[in-house]
C-alpha cells in the first residue's frame, strides 16, 4: 500500500514538473499574463482546482510580498502534491529563465558590447515596459484621490530620501495610513481551500522568514564572505516587494546600483533582457548574481530572492481562510499598494528615464515601443526584439 502511494505521489510530481516547465518556457508577458496561463492550464484543462480556490490563491498572493505569479504557482503545487509539489512547481516555472539570464550575464561579461546600440535599445525597452506597468497598476491601485495622495507621498520621499531604509519606512507608514484612511466592507466569501500543509509547519516557515530577515544583516556585517552578502541583499529584497515583479526594480537598483556594485548600463540591459524571456520577473536576480559572482552567484541570488515568497506562501496558506476576511488587514494593504505605485514611478524617473532618454530620438523610439505593447497589444518578446534590432541600426 505504501509503495503504491509513493508511486502515485512520484507520478504526480513528474506531471506537475512537466506542466510547470511548459509554462516556464512559454509564459511571456508578466504576472497578469502568467495568471491567465495558469488558469487555462491548471483550472480549465487539468481541473486541479476550482475557480473559487484559484481566486482565493490569487488573493493571497496579492496580499503577501513577493512575486505574485510564482506564489500562485507554488500554491497550486502545494494543493496538488504537498510541499514537494510546491518545490517542483517552482523549479519548473522558474529555472528556464534563470538559465537563460545566467548565460546572458556571462555573455555580457565576456564581450565588448555593453556600450553598443542594441544594449541601448534594450534600455529603451525597459522604459516602455515599466511605463506600461505603471499605467496598469495605477488604474487598479490608485483609483481615487486618497490612494493617489499616498502614491504622491511615496514618490516624494523615495526621490528626496535616498536611503536603504526609505522604502521600508514608506511601506510601513502607508500601511498605517491605510488602516485609518480606507475602510473595507466585510467579506462574504466563505469557501475554504484544501491545503496539504499543517499549521505547525506553517508557523515554522513564518518563524524562519522573520529570523532570516533579522539575522542575515547581522551575519553579513560579521563576515566578509561574498555569498553571505549576496544572500542577505537578495533575501531582503525578496521579502520587501509588494506589488509584483516590476516593483523589484527600484529595490534592486537601490541595493546594487546606488551602492556602486553594478553600473546603470549593465543593470538596465539585464532588466531589458529579463523582459525577453518567459517566466517570473524576479529571475532578474539570476542575471545580477551572475554578473557579480558567476553562475554560482546567479543560483544563490535566485534562491535568496525567492525564499521569502516560498516561506510566506507555505506559512500563510493554512491560515488564509481566516486572514482574508480581516478588514483591517485589507485596509492596510490598500495603502501599501498605493505606495508601491509611487515607488515604481520614482524608479521610472531614476534610474530608468535619466540614464536612457537622452535625446529626441530616444523618446521617439520609446514611444513607438510603448505603443506596440500598450495599444497594438503585441507580445513582449516582439517588443524586445524590435528594441534590440532598432537599437542596433539607429544608435
Amino acid at each position: 500500500m505504501n509503495d503504491m502511494k509513493i508511486k502515485n505521489n512520484f507520478i504526480l510530481l513528474i506531471e506537475l514538473f512537466l506542466v510547470s516547465t511548459k509554462l516556464g518556457l512559454t509564459s511571456f508577458g508578466g504576472p497578469v499574463a502568467h495568471l491567465a496561463y495558469f488558469h487555462e492550464e491548471y483550472v480549465r484543462k487539468k481541473k486541479w482546482l476550482d475557480e473559487q480556490s484559484y481566486a482565493d490563491l490569487i488573493a493571497l498572493s496579492q496580499f503577501l510580498p513577493g512575486p505574485a505569479s510564482s506564489q500562485v504557482g507554488i500554491g497550486i503545487g502545494v494543493i496538488r502534491a504537498g510541499i514537494f509539489g510546491g518545490i517542483v512547481s517552482f523549479i519548473g516555472f522558474t529555472f528556464p529563465s534563470v538559465i537563460l539570464l545566467i548565460f546572458f550575464a556571462k555573455f555580457m561579461q565576456h564581450s565588448a558590447l555593453i556600450h553598443t546600440g542594441w544594449i541601448h535599445g534594450l534600455k529603451i525597452v525597459a522604459v516602455s515596459i515599466v511605463a506600461h506597468a505603471i499605467l496598469g497598476m495605477s488604474e487598479k491601485l490608485t483609483p481615487d484621490l486618497k490612494t493617489k495622495s499616498v502614491a504622491l507621498f511615496s514618490i516624494i520621499v523615495t526621490l528626496l530620501w535616498t536611503s536603504e531604509f526609505s522604502q521600508i519606512v514608506i511601506i510601513l507608514l502607508s500601511g498605517i495610513i491605510g488602516l485609518f484612511l480606507f475602510k473595507k466592507s466585510p467579506s462574504e466569501n466563505n469557501t475554504n481551500m484544501n491545503i496539504k500543509v499543517s499549521k505547525r509547519f506553517a508557523l515554522v516557515c513564518l518563524t524562519l522568514f522573520f529570523l532570516l530577515f533579522l539575522l542575515l544583516p547581522i551575519l553579513n556585517k560579521s563576515t566578509t564572505l561574498t555569498w553571505v552578502d549576496l544572500f542577505d541583499r537578495f533575501y531582503r529584497t525578496g521579502g520587501l516587494v509588494f506589488g509584483g515583479g516590476h516593483v523589484v526594480l527600484p529595490l534592486l537598483q537601490q541595493e546594487f546600483v546606488q551602492q556602486g556594485l553594478i553600473n546603470k548600463e549593465t543593470f538596465l540591459a539585464g532588466y531589458g533582457a529579463t523582459q525577453a524571456v518567459p517566466g517570473p520577473l524576479f529571475t532578474f536576480a539570476a542575471y545580477l548574481g551572475a554578473v557579480l559572482n558567476g553562475w554560482k552567484g546567479g543560483l544563490i541570488a535566485t534562491f535568496a530572492i525567492f525564499l521569502p515568497a516560498f516561506l510566506l506562501i507555505l506559512g500563510s496558506l493554512p491560515f488564509w481562510n481566516t486572514l482574508r476576511r480581516n478588514n483591517r488587514i485589507s485596509s492596510a494593504l490598500i495603502g501599501i499598494n498605493a505606495a508601491v505605485v509611487g515607488i515604481l514611478i520614482a524608479s521610472f524617473y531614476e534610474p530608468i528615464w535619466t540614464s536612457t532618454i537622452l535625446n529626441p530620438m530616444d523618446f521617439v523610439f520609446a514611444t513607438i515601443l510603448f505603443s506596440m505593447i500598450s495599444y497594438l497589444k503585441l507580445a513582449p518578446w516582439i517588443v524586445v526584439l524590435t528594441g534590440v534590432v532598432g537599437g542596433f541600426f539607429f544608435f
